[in-house]
């Protein structure tokens, strides 16, 4: 197999083949490594947060957490601030009037939430693209490259296996590099959607947890007055 002797007799649609080939395995690859990377923090960050959050004196503290942190719960937590904060300085005026503390406070965890789940999932359709894409690709690869090694063959009038196998061979190893460009990309992109739906899942609990203890702060605040 010489991958330099297709590159350099192979014709312009084989070369491309093996180009688009070459360009989304560099791609995926490159989302592959960033995206474990993130993960990979993002768990780390989640144990730390969580860990400092829930042991915070008071909301100061536990905002000021969120600043840097990279898990996925400070964004959450600080939109969950912030909410209620607009909510208190707004809620007897205009819009505040019409809707509940309840109700606001679980608009905008909502939203936070689908963002965050939305930021979780980048990069992940172009894997399941290549994953999908590429064993198609690399066939008709195949598939044009038998047909003019065929022709060519008829050409000569020689029919040998000598004649044929070397051609031939070289057209079939294109379905090999689509497969070689799948197969990785479609083993990231469910390793990625389970280590998601375990941070989603961790995060709707999260979220429902902040919604209770904002609403308990909300409630104690009232008392106060």
């Amino acid at each position: 197999m010489d991958l330099a002797l297709i590159w350099h007799s192979g014709d312009p649609v084989l070369v491309s083949v093996f180009v688009l080939l070459l360009m989304m395995s560099v791609v995926s690859w490159c989302l592959i490594l960033l995206r474990s990377s993130l993960l990979l923090r993002i768990k780390r960050g989640q144990k730390r947060f969580l860990a400092s959050f829930w042991k915070a004196s008071d909301w100061k503290e536990a905002t000021s957490l969120t600043a840097h942190a990279i898990a996925p719960e400070a964004k959450l937590a600080r939109a969950g601030w912030e909410g209620f904060i607009h909510y208190r300085s707004n809620a007897g005026k205009g819009l505040g009037l019409a809707v509940s503390l309840d109700d606001f406070l679980v608009r905008t965890l909502r939203t936070r939430l689908s963002q965050e789940n939305a930021r979780l999932e980048l990069g992940l359709s172009w894997l399941a693209t290549v994953g999908s894409v590429s064993p198609f690709v690399g066939l008709f690869g195949t598939v044009w490259g038998i047909y003019h090694a065929l022709v060519a063959i008829a050409a000569k009038g020689d029919a040998s296996l000598a004649t044929v196998a070397g051609p031939i061979g070289e057209a079939l190893v294109a379905t090999a590099a689509g497969l070689a460009v799948a197969i990785p990309a479609v083993v990231a992109y469910n390793a990625f959607v389970r280590a998601n739906r375990v941070i989603a899942q961790g995060l709707d609990g999260f979220a429902h947890d902040l919604h209770a203890q904002l609403l308990t702060a909300a409630a104690i605040e009232k008392e106060g007055k």
